[in-house]
């Protein structure tokens, strides 16, 4: 199949899952992009290539590689303890959790959003003003005195509250704002100048409104729905080709020298033994019998936003797909998988 069939069956396959977004597809010598539906649904303005998505938990691995920045200028490790480093009160957690517990979500606190309790993230700011969080340390009334969830390293458990710590972590010890933080180190070095932790009441141009769907068949924005502004957990907003620049840079060891950039990619926990899929510091990967990684996958999940992303290491392959709507990305990731 040439470059045209493939974007003809992909056209096609967008309009069948009645996607609303953008996609990237790239190896070494072909490159798919394209983009379906609308950034703004009344106004009918459409997505395009170079179109602003909110990632949700896709951001992670920025908060991961800020830790690992610090750890290279020697001003933590990941042996590190969160009480050695954050002076606030957790009464109620492991004395011994290190940076290492927090990056493979084996730390066993409490997270604020419990996907076991609750599965919807909108529920959530029912009773919280959401406007009001917008840094690391507003999310800290929702987790600060809760008991602990499991004992350390006693399981792989996703947890935000975890994250939100790790953030916490590099603003006291680089002595800076964390999205500012993540904008000097990491945006500006990657060449990702359409990215950046934008606050929902004050968006970019070319950046799409996040959309859910009501019972009704309508269709709501989801600005009451998730915090004013992202942060270590979640929430930032990227171009498919901006995430394109930041795999490049990461993996041309730009971002952190050749050494620390294994130790950020490395399997550490297994999530799903049956499945080979385990997770490191820089998030979720699929490993070979060999337990070679295959891939690395990176996806988020939020009210209006879908996004997923995979990068296979050996070929250097990658597909970065945003959604402004909460289902899709998954399954145009699939396809493209299956013809690329």
């Amino acid at each position: 199949m040439n470059k045209e069939k493939k974007l003809n069956y992909l056209k096609e396959k967008q309009d069948e899952l009645l996607f609303s977004g953008a996609f990237y597809a790239g190896k070494t010598n072909e490159v798919l992009k394209g983009s379906n539906g609308y950034a703004n649904f009344p106004e009918k303005i459409e997505n395009k290539p170079n179109t602003r998505f909110a990632i949700a938990s896709g951001c992670k691995i920025f908060t991961s590689v800020a830790i690992c920045m610090l750890v290279e200028d020697g001003k933590i490790s990941f042996e590190s303890k969160l009480k050695d480093y954050i002076d606030i009160e957790f009464p109620h957690f492991d004395q011994d959790i290190t940076i290492h517990h927090l990056l493979t979500h084996t730390s066993g606190v409490c997270d604020y959003f419990n996907e076991d309790i609750m599965d919807d993230f909108e529920l959530l700011w029912k009773s919280r003003p959401m406007y009001h969080i917008r840094s690391p340390k507003d999310f800290l009334p929702m987790f600060q005195y809760e008991q602990m969830q499991e004992r350390i390293e006693s399981a792989f458990q996703y947890n935000n509250a975890g994250y939100i710590l790790l953030g916490l972590i590099v603003e006291q010890v680089s002595q800076c704002n964390f999205t500012e933080f993540i904008k000097e180190r990491i945006f500006h070095k990657a060449g990702m100048k359409d990215s950046g932790y934008f606050e929902m009441d004050r968006l970019p141009e070319r950046t799409a409104l996040g959309y859910i769907e009501e019972p009704e068949g309508k269709w709501k924005t989801n600005i009451y729905s998730l915090p004013a502004k992202g942060g270590p957990d979640g929430g930032a907003y990227v171009t498919v080709e901006d995430r394109v620049r930041f795999w490049q840079a990461l993996t041309n060891n730009q971002l952190l020298s050749k050494e620390m950039t294994q130790t950020l990619l490395k399997p550490r926990v297994t999530v799903v033994a049956e499945d080979d899929i385990y997770y490191g510091y820089c998030g979720y990967m699929e490993l070979d019998d060999d337990k070679e990684v295959v891939k690395y996958i990176q996806m988020g999940y939020d009210p209006g936003v879908n996004f997923r992303e995979v990068y296979y290491p050996v070929t250097k392959t990658i597909i970065v797909v945003c959604s402004n709507e909460s289902e899709g990305a998954y399954e145009l990731l699939k396809e493209i998988e299956n013809i690329l």
